[in-house]
Order: C-alpha cells, then structure tokens, then sequence
C-alpha cells in the first residue's frame, strides 16, 4: 500500500491543497503551526485511524466553512487503486467512500489502507489512561484481520445494552430483569473471551519486537516488556461476570470484562508509566508502535505507510539514528519543523509548507 496524492477542500488550515507523494520517503518541512500536521492528519484520516490529535469531526473543518472534504488516491495490493473520499460536515455524520463505495466504519478504511501513524502524542500509551492501550491492541488485530476489529465493535453494543439494562433494574434483580441479564451476559462472555484471547496473542506476538526495538533506541542499555493484564482470573467470562453480578447492579454498570483490562508496560523492571523518564516514555511508545507495524506488515504480508510527525525533535542524537535504523522499508511521510533533517534522513521528496500552501523542492538530505 501507498498513497499517491492528497486533495483537501477546507481542512484545517487549507482552504485548497493538491499533494503529490514520492514512493519512498517524503520530508514535509516548515515553520511550527503553518499546517504540517494537517497533512499527516488527513492522512490518518483516509487510513482508518481518526484524527491522532483526538479532534472531532467539527474541528477538522476550516474556520468560516461549513464542510470539508478530504480525497485521497493510493495503490493497494497487487497494484489495484484505491480511492479514498471523506466528506466531512458540521451537522451531519461524515461521509466515506472508498473506489466510489460508501462505507459505514472506521474499521473499514483499517483493512483498505493501512498505515502507522508515530507522533508525539503517543506519549500517552505510556502515561494515560488503559483505554488507549486497549485501543492500540484492537486497532491493530482489526489491521492483522478485519473481522477481529469487529470483536471489538460487537462488545461495545453488548455493553451498552446490558449497562442500560443494569441502570434499568436500579440495583434489583428479579422476573424479567434476571432474565434478560443472563442473555446479555451469555452474549458478552462468547465475545468477551474471544477478545481477550486474540488480544493476548497478539500481545505475545509484539512483546519480543518491543522488547528488541526498545533495546536498539536505549543502545542496549534498559529493557522494555509489556505484559497483557485482564481484570478477571483464566476461568471464563461468564463466571466472573456471575460473581460480579450483585456489584454490577450496586454500581448499574459492568465491572468486569475486556473493556476493563490493560497492557502493563515495564522499563528495566520498573512501570514505565510511574517510573520512566519522558524519553524514556517516549522510546517505549515508538517502539510499541513500530512493532504493532511490522507485524501488520508480516501477517498481511504487505506493506504499511508510516506517517511520522516531529517524532525525532525530542529524540538525541543516539535515539534518533536508531529510530532510523529501524523504520521499515516502503513509503516513509515524516514532518520536521524546519529544512535541517536529522542526521541520516535522506528524502526522495521534499515539501515546504508555509502560508497555506504546499511546494515542492529540491531533495537534499540535510
């Protein structure tokens, strides 16, 4: 997979903008704040991963407009064509459409285009909340396989349903209540258990990557391991969701389930999210990253776009070179804040970005 051109209509900054991409690597360089990240953000966008600065739909649209349109011409697999269109509007649900077919879900443009965003904001991995490490497991297992992205769209209806059946029963059981509680809970521990599973595996999977991509970026000098936590022992679902059942209806919500487990993540032996340095966290989320990518890459057995967003200003020299070392082969889109590259960035391609617009220029390596 590659992306050829990008066409925007009144997306974030750009009222117009046309975009040609070389199949190697591109360096888009400019001034902070004139519209680098927007390219890389509609990208995202086109590949399935939403905005990775967490914007809703609204604030994608430029200031003064009414909708935006994002449109995308990529290559697929076996040379095949792709085309991605997003309409975006500011009172109704955004529009997909790929090769002129309407798609309804997100998880739909994961399968048609994938791609590896890496950005400064994957710092959160490391330090916030479990849901954005669960996030990161399911998107990829709806990348490897698209049909275990939809374990994951399936669970979240299960929950909705019997959490409105828990707000329901206002902490009783009893006749219908129960009734209907034992068919929502036999639905969510078959979904449930199988979730957890893929999650695991694929988490066993990465763990040996993260581990080694880790030991490349510290130059050997710390460990990193992540390790899959889930909120109730081996036995099945449906035992812990029985047990839990009187706290369920205290609480008029689900206590335990897939929905509540995470990726515990260790440097050298000590939580990465406590103990680690900010670089340190940051290294680790790259690494999670990359790994998630190459084995997207090895069980597809195609090639991804990695999208790297200022990811090398906060990095030493050291950290940096690594980083480069291990970026796969294949189509490369990186943003750097000003013409001078890191050390060892050689673009096939290179765009300037400055006062709404985008140029190309002369390659040069530094």
């Amino acid at each position: 997979m590659r992306f050829l051109s990008l066409a925007l209509q009144d997306f974030r900054s750009y009222a117009h903008a046309e975009v040609e991409f070389a199949p190697g690597l591109t360096a888009i360089v400019g001034p902070n704040g004139h519209g680098k990240t927007n390219l890389l953000e509609a990208l995202g966008l086109v590949a399935g991963l939403g905005s990775f600065r967490g914007a809703a739909d609204a604030a994608l649209i430029r200031d003064g407009a009414e909708c935006a349109a994002v449109r995308c011409q990529g290559v697929a697999e076996s040379a095949r064509e792709l085309r991605i269109e997003l309409d975006l509007d500011r009172t109704r649900p955004k529009k997909i459409r790929v090769n002129a077919q309407t798609v309804p879900r997100r998880r739909d443009l994961l399968a048609a285009a994938p791609a590896t965003v890496l950005s400064p904001e994957d710092l959160e991995l490391v330090k916030g909340e479990p849901a954005l490490r669960r996030r990161w497991l399911d998107d990829t297992l709806a990348l490897v396989k698209p049909s275990w992205g939809a374990l994951r769209s399936e669970l979240d209806r299960i929950l909705r349903q019997r959490n409105m059946l828990l707000r329901q029963a206002q902490g009783r059981a009893g006749g219908d209540i129960t009734v209907t509680l034992d068919v929502w809970d036999e639905k969510l521990s078959a979904v449930g258990d199988r979730l957890r599973l893929r999650r695991r595996e694929l988490l066993d999977a990465l763990g040996p990557q993260i581990s080694g991509l880790y030991s490349r970026l510290s130059a050997g000098s710390d460990t990193a391991t992540a390790r899959y936590a889930s909120c109730w022992d081996d036995a099945p679902l449906a035992d812990a969701l029985a047990a839990a059942r009187s706290e369920d209806l205290r609480r008029a919500t689900t206590t335990v389930g897939p929905h509540r487990d995470d990726v515990l993540l260790e440097i050298s032996g000590s939580p990465a999210r406590s103990h680690a340095s900010q670089g340190e966290k940051r290294s680790l989320a790259l690494t999670m990253r990359l790994a998630a990518d190459n084995e997207v890459r090895r069980r597809r057995g195609t090639d991804t776009v990695l999208l790297l967003d200022d990811v090398f200003s906060e990095l030493d020299p050291v950290r940096s070179a690594a980083l480069l070392e291990a970026l796969p082969e294949g189509q490369r889109i990186l943003t750097a804040p000003t013409p001078l590259l890191p050390e060892g960035v050689q673009p096939d391609q290179l765009l300037r970005v400055g006062d709404g617009a985008v140029t190309s220029v002369p390659a040069v390596g530094r």
